[in-house]
């Protein structure tokens, strides 16, 4: 199983980016897809998650309203729209899946991407 996220980029504080995980080597018709970040000196949370097949979907209080998570199912694609971004939204982000169900520890996803750096100037 492989994961390549990509999209990070510097911004400024109030603006957009968006975040692309490309999935490949596993059915993703039953798996969670999470959106995990990582500022520095900070442990790995995560912000949103999605279920492929019932479209269930988490956000984290912090990103709630602003960041939105979807799935191209066509393209094994999974993407996270951040807007109204902030500095505290600075952080390396990265894509995970997991079978089953949604669950916010990091601990339960098995393949995980390489981080891509977003980083929101004031």
């Amino acid at each position: 199983v492989q994961l390549q996220a990509s999209g990070g980029g510097l911004v400024q504080a109030g603006g957009s980016l968006r975040l692309s995980c490309a999935v490949s080597g596993r059915s993703v018709s039953s798996a969670v897809m999470g959106w995990f970040r990582q500022a520095p000196g900070k442990e790995r949370e995560l912000i949103a998650a999605i279920r492929w097949s019932a479209g269930g979907t988490y956000y984290a209080d912090s990103v709630k309203g602003r960041f939105t998570i979807s799935r191209d199912n066509a393209k094994n694609m999974v993407y996270l729209q951040m807007n109204s971004l902030k500095p505290e939204d600075t952080a390396v982000y990265y894509c995970a899946t997991k079978p089953g169900t949604i669950r916010v520890s990091q601990d339960e996803y098995d393949y995980w991407g390489q981080g891509t750096l977003v980083t929101v100037s004031s």
